[in-house]
């Protein structure tokens, strides 16, 4: 015969077989294509077919067809059976999926067979079948309700509490109660689904549930109430909702009773006489009236329920809930021994010790007053505000419990150990409920997710302001806090006066230094420096001074004044807990003084300093008279600096562009310190380091401008010379050698005195790693100058290198240098680039052609175009196609890359010149430039000129 499965399948009828749920995560089956291999018996009305679930092997699926008479929309039909090889077995997604593919399968083979079904028909059919068992006939059910009296067990043969079960049972034919084909396991098959109201069966199916927590065999067809959960009463309600009987055992079986008014489980404590001992008994009660602890028995574990035996057997039992959950000691207590006897001379400790705790436990008192016990209230929450001083304020949270009259204060949370009258729960409640400010000062703190109390904090400064003047009123008035104050509030007072600075510099033992003082007052208080430089440093917004007055930190002068003594501190190389300055550090007074008044400084520092600073205001000197030049202003100018240096004893940087002048102006200087006549006046010689090079240039230079002068030039090293170097430099007033020889004869340099260092060209001792560096380092010179026309070649780096020569107290130390100016400044920092500027300014003096141009004669520029040879070109274009890719992928950030994208370009200048200078490789390459200057300088000299070759690449003249 065949069948209509569109019809035979309908949503209802799949429904009925399987549930509700089953049925929507089936339809998500077969909407996945999980079922396959369908196959549809007509002869034996059955469906067969395997569905993957959540493991590897897919599950066989079978569905026997339980067909009746044709309906309206459908089968009016009983629930079609079905099994499965998954762990549910019964009414399972499988088979719901397995019964919806099939009908889908169906409809793709009979399309003609199937009627289109309006969907309000579909609607009204669905709702006609959910309806449907309410005018059915159906099977009684009930829930019946068993005592049972657990065998005595150990060596006592002490008796057990009786146990409460429950099971299903179903009414036989002659109307009793009947527990063939009902059981536990039997609700799981689809079978015995038949004839039973739905609801009664789905609340059955609940109960099962209860005790096993979802499927499977059990032994024992009853459930022992002794382990099941609070949702019970639930379950219970429900049943009396839908009218499901609860009966005892038999086949008459009675209603049960349950009571509406709960248990109360309490202890109660009496003594005899006063010095007799005390007895502590557990009593239940129901409605105020005791009952016997003997026919009293628990459900659930720990306690939330009890069952009263039935004085005879054809009473029912009677099921109450207990008003609080009992814990498992108190419930043992009560089911074991009921009663306990403290001898009297223990009496008092239990009454101190162990009552408290066990209020927490149960109820407890003493119904006949024959035991006095110790009245306790509370908890209460409370905070303790202990001021310490004006600045700080402990905040301390805890709970306080009133003992007969006398308050006991406990730590917010407890520590543990020993015996304790608190109660966490109710303590846990009153947390729960409080809802504190969290502003301006924060008295909570997330954990997990949850917002809670601070147990323990010290506040300080402005949050004990803050604390003060906001919080602490708004905590006194909240009803669910006790706040006590211990100690005296402070008065604040807010100071809105702008503060004063002042400074002073005063001398110290140490020649080279002086202390470096700094006062503010606020409003006429005195602010004590380190305290405002620590709450600066910090990040403070105010400061709250011990007067109780506090002030904003967020003017400008504080921020000034913070950032040049971190700059101070940081560039120092002496540890101590005041502020230092010496007379290289003239750049940072210079922007101390711009924001205070100097109140005091000593004639030593005004001297040194003052006129440093002021070096403009001061008369334009003479040129000395051994110089044989009319000095040009700038001349003049340079001169007068490089003198107040020599007289103060400073060092410094001529940093003048090319053509400047720069050897002249130290030859005047030279000149002025060897006048005997000067009070500064030196009988030792200065001492020129420069390139070879250079050196016979230095010695025309002196003949021609100060040819008073006594020069002697070192040309050959210690061992190739006759003489000694002392021999060769005695009465001498200008030394003059290479860097190459003042290297490698350095012990014969420093073991002679010097009035002063001069080294030429300094970029030669900018790597101060290098030798050459630390032999111009250590040679002891009361002055040393460094000439450069590019005081800044590749890195930040080489000027500190020549700074820490002439000046070595202003930048000690080369990482501090590194971290608080050269990382930045390479980053693209401008302020710190300029704050750099501002320190080494009264100490390097550098001026370019075009700040002078009015003094110089008029210049005459020809151009001259070269042509690189082919081979040149062919370098030149492989470097140049390299650079330009590594430059495309810097300029994105100029200012980051600048150093990079210079030295880039510094490269291929150079290899426009001459190969060899950027690889020896290409020495024999060649340099077309070189060739053409020749023929011009050729030209030159036969007519008698002289010409002065400049090239911004030294290593390029000494091709």
């Amino acid at each position: 015969m065949s069948v209509d499965l569109a019809r035979a399948l309908d949503d209802g009828a799949i429904r009925r077989a399987t549930g509700g749920g089953a049925y929507a995560r089936g339809a998500e089956y077969a909407n996945h294509g999980r079922v396959f291999g369908i196959v549809v018996d007509s002869d034996t009305m059955t469906i067969r077919g395997q569905v993957r679930g959540t493991r590897r092997d897919a599950y066989v699926t079978q569905v026997w067809l339980q067909l009746g008479l044709p309906g309206y929309g459908g089968f009016s039909a009983s629930a079609h059976v079905t099994s499965c090889t998954c762990p549910v077995a019964v009414g399972c997604k499988h088979a719901a999926a397995l019964m919806l593919a099939a009908r889908r399968q169906y409809a793709e083979e009979h399309p003609c067979d199937v009627r289109a079904v309006p969907t309000w028909e579909l609607h009204l059919a669905n709702l006609l079948d959910s309806s449907q068992h309410t005018t059915e006939a159906f099977t009684p059910v009930a829930l019946q309700f068993e005592l049972r009296q657990p065998s005595s067990q150990g060596a006592t043969r002490r008796s057990l509490p009786p146990r409460l079960t429950i099971r299903p049972v179903q009414q036989g034919r002659s109307g009793t109660w009947v527990r063939s084909g009902m059981s536990w396991d039997d609700l799981r098959y689809a079978g015995v689904h038949r004839g039973f109201d739905p609801d009664h069966l789905e609340l059955l199916k609940d109960f099962d549930r209860l005790a096993q927590g979802g499927y499977g065999y059990r032994r024992d067809p009853a459930i022992d109430l002794g382990n099941a959960g609070r949702s019970l009463w639930a379950l219970l309600d429900r049943a009396r909702e839908v009218a499901l009987p609860l009966v005892t055992a038999g086949a008459r079986g009675q209603p049960v009773v349950i009571r509406s008014e709960p248990a109360a489980v309490r202890l109660d404590l009496t003594r005899g006489a006063p010095d007799a001992d005390l007895y502590l008994r557990a009593e239940v009660r129901v409605g105020g009236e005791p009952l016997d602890l003997s026919e009293v028995g628990f459900i659930g574990s720990p306690g939330h329920g009890c069952f009263i035996l039935p004085a005879s057997d054809a009473d029912p039992p009677v099921l109450v809930r207990l008003d609080h959950p009992l814990t498992e000691p108190l419930q043992r207590f009560v089911e074991h021994a009921g009663e306990l006897r403290i001898p009297a001379a223990d009496a008092d400790r239990f009454v101190q010790g162990y009552y408290p705790r066990l209020r927490q436990t149960a109820p407890i008192g003493s119904d006949d007053d024959s035991v006095p016990l110790p009245e306790i209230s509370g908890p209460r929450l409370c905070l303790t505000v202990s001021y310490s001083g004006v600045n700080t304020v402990a905040l301390t949270w805890g709970f306080a419990y009133d003992v007969d009259g006398t308050r006991q204060r406990h730590p917010l949370h407890p520590s543990g150990g020993g015996v304790d009258l608190r109660d966490p729960a109710v303590e846990r409640q009153l947390l729960e409920r409080l809802e504190l400010p969290n502003e301006p000062v924060p008295l909570l703190i997330s954990v997990a997710g949850v917002m809670r109390i601070i147990p323990e904090q010290r506040l300080h400064g402005m949050e004990t302001v803050m604390f003060t003047e906001q919080l602490l009123p708004r905590l006194c008035e909240m009803a669910e806090v006790d706040v006590e104050v211990e100690g005296r509030a402070p008065a604040f007072r807010f100071a809105d006066a702008r503060p004063e600075v002042a400074l002073s510099a005063t001398d110290t033992r140490d020649a080279d230094w002086f202390d470096l003082g700094v006062t503010v007052t606020v409003d006429g208080h005195d602010v004590e420096f380190a305290r405002l430089f620590a709450a600066l440093a910090a990040g403070d917004t105010h400061l709250v001074l011990d007067s109780g007055t506090y002030f904003e930190l967020d003017d400008p002068v504080f921020e000034s004044l913070s950032r040049l003594i971190t700059e101070a501190r940081a560039l120092s190389d002496r540890e101590s807990e005041g502020l230092r300055i010496n007379p290289f550090q003239a750049g940072l007074w210079e922007e101390l003084v711009e924001l205070g008044v100097v109140e005091e400084q000593s004639q030593r520092w005004a001297r040194t300093v003052g006129d440093l600073l002021d070096l403009d205001k001061l008369p334009e000197p003479d040129p000395p008279a051994g110089i044989d030049a009319d000095l040009r202003h700038y001349q003049l100018h340079g001169y007068q600096w490089l003198r107040f240096l020599w007289d103060h004893g400073l060092g410094g940087i001529l940093a003048d562009d090319m053509g400047l002048g720069k050897t002249l102006q130290t030859l005047a200087l030279i000149s002025h310190a060897r006048d005997r006549g000067h009070p500064t006046s030196t009988g030792e010689p200065f001492l020129v380091v420069a390139p070879t090079s250079v050196v016979g240039n230095w010695a025309t230079e002196a003949r021609r401008f100060a040819p008073g002068l006594r020069v002697v030039t070192i040309d050959r090293s210690e061992r190739k010379r006759a003489t000694s170097l002392a021999e060769t430099t005695s009465g001498a007033d200008l030394v003059i050698t290479s860097y190459a020889l003042f290297r490698i004869d350095e012990a014969h340099y420093q073991s002679l005195d010097w009035a002063a260092l001069v080294l030429d060209e300094a970029q030669f001792v900018k790597n101060h790693r290098a030798k050459t560096y630390q032999c111009a380092r250590r040679l002891v010179t009361p002055f040393k100058l460094a000439i450069t026309g590019t005081p800044l070649e590749n890195s930040l780096m080489d000027l500190w290198s020549m700074l820490s020569i002439v000046a070595p107290g202003l930048f000690p130390q080369p990482k501090a240098f590194a971290d608080f100016y050269s990382k930045p400044i390479e980053r693209g920092d401008r302020e710190r680039l300029t704050s750099l500027r501002r320190r080494i300014r009264p100490l390097m003096l550098r001026r370019t052609k075009d700040q002078v141009a009015t003094e110089l004669p008029p210049k005459q520029e020809s151009v001259l175009s070269v042509e690189l040879s082919a081979r040149h070109r062919r370098i030149y274009e492989t470097h140049l196609q390299r650079e330009r890719q590594k430059i495309l992928g810097l300029i994105d950030d100029i200012d980051k890359n600048r150093f990079l994208i210079l030295r880039s370009l510094t490269l291929l200048r150079q290899l426009s010149l001459d190969p060899a200078l950027v690889d020896d490789t290409y020495d024999t390459v060649g340099s077309a430039k070189i060739d053409v200057l020749v023929e011009h300088l050729e030209e030159v000299v036969s007519e008698g000129h002289r010409a002065l070759v400049f090239s911004q690449f030294t290593g390029f003249l000494r091709r």
